[in-house]
């Protein structure tokens, strides 16, 4: 009688906890999986935060503490799709497969644009200074699919999925 509820039950629980499997399309196979662009790794100065709509208030992306010219590296393979100034800082950014686009700033640039680039290229150089940085430099990395900014540490913590015995 046990094994028949085994056999009974396992198929019903799959089919129930099936929808709850679902992970955000960034970390989905379709995605690269992405490295950190400064190394070593490093806690997180400011974290994303989502705007309520687009053009709302929020942070585009995450602040991660550096020093002034270490190199910034690629989080994933792609082609660099723009490498110089925006209004006052030097920004670069990857696009990815998947239909993602990363950028990184301040970056002073070593790349140029067309440049395909494999995780952990450097791109350039950290630059001085990013507002709201509490050190001398911050890199912003932003993470964006279309027109919908995403948070890159997603993308980089993948969600561990482990499936556990019924008894």
């Amino acid at each position: 009688m046990h094994s028949y509820l085994r056999k009974l039950v396992s198929p019903i629980l799959c089919v129930l906890l099936l929808p709850f499997a679902w992970v955000d399309p960034v970390v989905a196979a379709q995605a690269p999986l992405f490295s950190l662009p400064l190394v070593p790794a490093r806690p997180v100065s400011r974290p994303f935060t989502a705007p309520a709509h687009p053009y709302g208030a929020g942070h585009r992306g995450v602040d991660l503490p550096g020093a002034v010219g270490e190199p910034v590296h690629a989080a994933a393979d792609g082609v660099v799709v723009f490498a110089g100034v925006v209004v006052d800082r030097s920004v670069v950014s990857i696009q990815h497969r998947g239909g993602l686009r990363t950028t990184y700033e301040p970056v002073v640039p070593e790349v140029a644009g067309g440049t395909r680039v494999r995780r952990g290229d450097v791109l350039g150089r950290l630059g001085a200074g990013h507002p709201g940085c509490a050190v001398a430099a911050c890199l912003h990395w932003g993470l964006r699919r279309g027109r919908e900014y995403l948070d890159p540490m997603v993308a980089v913590h993948r969600p561990r999925v482990r499936l556990l015995p019924l008894d």
